[in-house]
């Protein structure tokens, strides 16, 4: 092989087009009795246990039936997340009009989420100072911080800190509190206004019946247990598995000048193989990653199919491995800090030399 045709298979080979390329096209199909068969079914493992809530106090049943409130609400934001990258359905309005349905319970403004997660996230996955998402400190950064922001670092950072990461940065910062410029403003500020009164409504009306009934601790306590509680489930589970999508030893973050869309989509997400039972019923293949990253308008359905064809075409490249725990205990260990040049995680005694 000629020096010419070597350094073009290398540059077609680092391609993400090249990646969608070896996909196959079955796996853009859409089936609309699929979609509908999901959605009824995350509908229903939504309200199932919101309605057991509803009719019981006892501590047993609500330490069961909350766990399933948070992953019901998962199961809906997943499906959610899947019509606001336009992948549900073939219609772009009935998209929206599912995600932002979907992204309720979870009280997610799904226009300010279309900005951050489909357009920066995806776009710049894993860059340095473009992706938000567990964007690390380096050493000399987390040495600038003040003791406040170091003792909140260290438990965001921590194995049990993944929700309250999420819903400091991701679901308050860069949603709720964020004031888009240009021409998303008017779209995300309707967004928020219509979901908020929403929210409001829902919980006002909840919290007047059971008070007429129950008194002023049943107006209390109904709207807490019934949202409050199952909100911050869901929170601790989406922050743990967007942690583990783009977070590993192994994982690399990359400079601005070294970056690439082949080195964010590709080398820097995962292949997480799941419990079967728990990946049908709510996680709908989310933690297959590397093929929605490489192409968003695969749907859920066929994310497997996918990640199946570009394992093949690229096996020193994608990354596969079952979820252990144990794993990303270790992994909450050692990836605190990052040294962006020479590409690796660092501990926090780094920022003490």
């Amino acid at each position: 092989m000629s020096p010419e045709a070597s350094v073009h298979l290398r540059s077609r080979s680092d391609s993400l087009n090249d990646v969608r390329a070896v996909i196959p096209d079955s796996c853009y199909e859409r089936s609309t009795s699929r979609v509908l068969w999901a959605l009824v079914q995350a509908v229903v493992l939504y309200l199932a246990p919101l309605v057991g809530l509803a009719l019981t106090d006892r501590w047993w049943a609500l330490l069961v039936l909350w766990p399933l409130a948070g992953l019901g609400g998962a199961g809906l934001f997943v499906l959610g997340h899947d019509a606001s990258h336009g992948a549900l359905v073939d219609s772009r309005r009935l998209n929206r009009v599912i995600a932002r349905v979907c992204m309720a319970p979870s009280a997610h403004v799904e226009a300010a989420w279309d900005l951050g997660h489909n357009r920066i996230h995806h776009g710049y996955t894993t860059r340095q100072g473009f992706d938000f998402v567990w964007h690390p400190f380096t050493p000399d950064e987390y040495r600038a911080l003040g003791r406040f922001a170091r003792l909140r670092h260290r438990v965001e950072w921590s194995w049990f800190g993944a929700g309250a990461y999420f819903l400091r940065v991701v679901w308050w910062e860069k949603m709720w509190r964020f004031n888009a410029p240009g021409k998303r403003h008017g779209a995300i500020v309707r967004d928020k206004i219509t979901l908020a009164s929403v929210i409001a409504l829902v919980v006002a009306a909840t919290s007047i019946l059971n008070g007429f009934s129950g008194g002023w601790l049943a107006a209390v306590w109904v709207p807490v247990k019934l949202f409050v509680v199952p909100f911050l489930l869901f929170v601790q589970i989406i922050g743990w598995t967007v942690y583990v999508h783009h977070v590993s030893t192994d994982i690399r973050w990359w400079t601005r000048r070294q970056w690439t869309q082949f080195k964010g989509q590709m080398e820097s997400t995962t292949i997480l193989r799941t419990p079967c039972v728990v990946n049908h019923l709510w996680l709908h293949n989310i933690f297959i990653h590397v093929p929605h990253h490489v192409d968003t308008r695969i749907r859920f359905d066929q994310l497997p199919r996918a990640a199946a064809a570009i394992t093949a075409a690229y096996p020193q490249t994608v990354r596969s491995s079952r979820l252990s725990i144990a794993e990303y205990v270790r992994t909450t260990r050692a990836c605190k800090l990052y040294d962006f040049e020479g590409g690796h995680w660092l501990p926090y005694k780094a920022a003490r030399t």
